[in-house]
């Protein structure tokens, strides 16, 4: 969403960086730069106002003027006031010393408040808790329908009544102690628009739950709309934060920039895609380093984390440099990077990728990973532990079966068969026989507590993420010279 706005940034930060003293000319000549990228992010005028204002106090005073490099600090400025324009400090869920604890979601229909109840129940119960979905939303026709598929492919029970809304709520606090659920969360109804009718409803049905915390559900594709809603629901629920949907979507990023400072209350959770795994709490500073270009690493790690088993990482990585990693090993490496998310958002988290990637179809790189899963997925099994043994007649038939030529299978064993002897040759290390490698090590911290490696897929946070194996992707298969790795 910030591709726009980030490349502005970049490019008015990096003449910035490059001046070894700044002039108080040179301060508002940059800032002026900067109000124009805002503004056509369609970023509200008075954020962009307090924005402006406290970069320009910080950096025209004794801050940057005694500074060794004043065009770093200018920068480390910015980093840290998009940073308080985005709200600071992560917002922090509290539960109910009794439960359960309420959350209630209103917003207007087709902000995605019904998905974002599901995602939001599924990142709870992956915390530990027993979520209960309540269906309040008796207006939009098959709204209960589709929030009981989406609890289904969850696990997550699912309450509604066919009486009214405030009926609703009221029994679903009974069912919520009845199940010994912890958490309810409530989806309520929405309009096209902002109207009396819809903001009655939501009230009784927020006085009757008197919720823990009350979230409005925003699409961040509205722009400027969206802090206008903020601002009308604001007035009659008092809201405790908000949800940015779509926020992989192409609109320039206004509302994630407007909110906090317009409307006086914080981004909570965003919806970085239509998966019910791509929701993720909102990190104001991760978000900033990304918008200037500097990368998330942190976000990156915490995903290579939740996604990759240790213990199956562990025996994966054992079997990498060993010698003995078999294509069926590369293919579950393949889908779970793929859980992490869609290429293009691990790769805009890692430092400096995001002008690597202008200009590139994103959606190529998905499309070449289909491909490799194909190949792989048309093998027997036993083809997958010794891909040797693929002749002619084995060729033709998986590249039938994967809609691929057999010349492709061809490139992807040989380049598969270099790698593996790669990480054997690298796991024996110079002058050993035999034993583990630097990155097998077992305990080996580094700051923050994390273990080094997660098997073939590593993480470290200056070098970001890379999986051995797609740094050496056929090219053939519309590769680049390099592969995938994140590294």
């Amino acid at each position: 969403m910030f591709e726009s706005l980030g490349s502005r940034f970049e490019g008015i930060l990096r003449r910035v960086r490059g001046k070894g003293r700044l002039s108080e000319q040179d301060v508002e000549e940059f800032l002026k730069e900067l109000r124009v990228a805002m503004l056509d992010a369609d970023v509200h005028l008075s954020a962009v106002r307090f924005f402006r204002d406290r970069v320009r106090e910080r950096a025209v005073g004794a801050e940057v003027s005694g500074a060794l490099n004043p065009g770093q600090q200018v920068v480390k400025i910015v980093l840290e006031e998009l940073t308080v324009l985005l709200g600071g400090d992560t917002y922090h869920l509290f539960f109910a010393p009794k439960p359960p604890t309420v959350l209630l979601l209103a917003g207007l229909q087709g902000s995605g408040k019904t998905t974002t109840a599901a995602k939001l129940a599924r990142l709870l119960k992956a915390q530990g808790r027993n979520p209960l979905l309540v269906g309040a939303d008796l207006q939009r026709p098959a709204a209960l329908e589709q929030l009981r598929t989406l609890g289904g492919q969850i696990d997550v029970p699912v309450f509604s009544e066919p009486s009214d809304p405030v009926e609703v709520v009221r029994a679903s606090l009974a069912e919520a102690r009845r199940l010994g659920r912890d958490v309810v969360i409530c989806d309520t109804a929405g309009r096209l628009a902002i109207d009396d009718d819809l903001m009655t409803e939501v009230a009784e049905v927020s006085a009757v739950l008197e919720p823990d915390h009350t979230f409005l559900v925003v699409d961040a594709m509205t722009g400027q709309d969206a802090v206008n809603v903020a601002r009308a629901f604001h007035a009659r629920l008092e809201l405790d934060a908000v949800v940015l949907t779509k926020l992989d979507g192409d609109a320039r990023g206004g509302a994630a920039l407007s909110i906090r400072q317009v409307v006086g209350r914080p981004i909570a959770f965003v919806a970085t895609g239509e998966g019910l795994n791509e929701f993720e709490v909102f990190h104001p500073g991760r978000l900033a380093s990304r918008i200037l270009g500097m990368g998330d690493v942190e976000t990156l790690i915490e995903k290579a984390e939740e996604t990759f088993e240790q213990e199956k990482a562990e025996a994966a990585a054992a079997r990498l440099l060993e010698g003995t990693f078999t294509l069926g090993d590369f293919l579950d490496q393949l889908k779970a990077l793929r859980k992490m998310g869609p290429i293009s958002n691990l790769m805009g988290m890692v430092p400096g990728m995001t002008q690597q990637m202008k200009g590139l179809d994103t959606g190529v790189d998905e499309r070449r990973i289909d491909r490799i899963e194909g190949i792989i997925n048309s093998m027997t099994p036993s083809e997958r532990a010794d891909p040797e043994m693929i002749d002619g007649s084995r060729r033709s038939r998986i590249a039938a079966g994967s809609g691929t030529q057999p010349g492709e299978i061809n490139q992807l064993v040989r380049q598969f068969r270099e790698m593996r002897k790669m990480m054997k040759q690298m796991g024996r290390g110079p002058g050993r026989k035999s034993g583990k490698g630097r990155n097998q090590r077992k305990g080996g911290k580094r700051p923050g507590g994390r273990t080094t490696d997660r098997g073939p897929v590593l993480v470290d946070k200056k070098k970001g993420l890379s999986l051995p194996g797609l740094d050496d992707l056929p090219s053939g298969l519309g590769v680049p010279k390099g592969g995938l790795s994140l590294d």
